[in-house]
């Protein structure tokens, strides 16, 4: 039965929630996402929509009409029953419900549960017992990915601390002992780990700005081919060969206004995996292209001839700590790159390029910011 409806909020299997709003508002409770189930003033189970069958695997047959603690037989983790331990009907009439909490059903499924108490007056008798339930599984995807973070974190800290504590520690109880090269050598592993350790912060930060949402864009005029151009001669001054790389730059390229070092940052990821986990050419594309609703929009394409992304990874690219088939660096830094391109109102994609490498292709809106309009 549609909540709102004028049909006695008694049946078994009908739930009535009046609030004042017009009854075309009516929602049915197997609408809801959350499971949902009722006890009436009697402790009976008035309602328990197809949500809570799914998620405690409970029969509504198994459950309408019957009492709650039969119905909904739950335990807390320490194995008290959940309904005496908290005596909703009996217990302390100033109670106005319990806050989410993890449950367990027979067989150990796990639930997470909150309460309502519905009463006529504040400290009147229970009229109506609302209580909420979720699946855990989106919690424990959350808490492992969060792990996952930790675990990587910790070993890519690891390295290049321990490498920092060695040479610094063996340099000042043993100083005089080295030559100047020695001395130097020391200081440029030190310099490139303590590097290490500050890109490894900043993807941090950023994974923080993007999955809150926070992430900033500082859009001003930028030049891409020159943004272009100044990756491949970093990649040429620290030792690639200038053949490595073919640049195409199609004129006419709209005003792009973005964040130049986000901007960078993006460049910096798609050069750096190309050249380094792919192989022949990389050729760098820019050109004008439509962005979304017909917007006006700058394209980037960077691919390689190298053996390319398997057909089933492409989908899991971006995710966090997609690595590829070989191993190294923390894996989240097309994950960061998705993330600035998106929030720069643009899209990115992976596919495969012309020869047979892996291709990606990133489109920004050209349209200046907003207070400029």
């Amino acid at each position: 039965m549609a909540v709102g409806t004028s049909r006695p909020a008694e049946t078994h299997g009908a739930l009535l929630c009046r609030s004042g709003a017009p009854e075309v508002f009516g929602i049915d409770p197997d609408d809801l996402p959350d499971g949902l189930v009722v006890a009436d003033e009697k402790g009976r189970v008035i309602c328990f929509n197809d949500a809570a069958v799914r998620i405690t695997a409970v029969a509504k047959a198994d459950a309408l009409g019957h009492p709650l603690e039969t119905a909904l037989p739950l335990e807390d983790l320490k194995g008290r029953r959940w309904w005496t331990l908290t005596d909703p009907y009996g217990g302390l009439a100033t109670r106005v419900g319990q806050p989410e909490r993890n449950l367990l059903l027979p067989g150990g499924r796990e639930v997470l549960v909150s309460a309502r108490y519905v009463r006529e007056r504040p400290t009147g008798p229970i009229r109506r017992l609302v209580i909420c339930l979720r699946g855990t599984e989106a919690r424990r995807r959350t808490e492992r990915s969060h792990a996952e973070l930790i675990a990587t974190v910790a070993h890519e800290l690891r390295s290049p601390l321990t490498s920092v504590k060695g040479f610094t520690a063996t340099l000042l109880a043993k100083w005089e002992r080295f030559t100047d090269d020695q001395k130097r050598l020391m200081l440029e592993t030190v310099d490139a780990d303590a590097n290490r350790v500050t890109r490894l912060i900043a993807e941090l930060l950023d994974i923080s700005r993007i999955d809150s949402g926070r992430l900033e864009v500082r859009r001003q005029p930028i030049d891409i081919a020159a943004a272009v151009g100044r990756h491949i001669q970093a990649h040429i001054a620290s030792g690639q060969s200038p053949d490595r790389f073919f640049v195409r730059i199609q004129r006419r390229l709209p005003d792009l206004w973005a964040d130049p070092d986000k901007i960078d940052q993006v460049l910096g990821n798609l050069l750096e995996n190309a050249v380094r986990h792919g192989a022949g050419t990389v050729t760098i594309e820019v050109a004008p292209a439509a962005a979304k609703d017909d917007e006006k929009g700058t394209a980037v394409t960077v691919s390689d001839e190298g053996p390319g992304i398997p057909e089933e990874s492409m989908g899991r690219v971006f995710t966090r700590f997609w690595r590829g088939s070989k191993r190294g660096g923390t894996g989240l830094g097309l994950y960061i790159v998705k993330g600035i391109v998106e929030a720069h109102g643009g899209t990115i994609t992976v596919g495969r390029g012309p020869g047979g490498g892996a291709e990606f292709r990133f489109i920004l809106p050209v349209g200046a910011p907003a207070y400029l309009a």
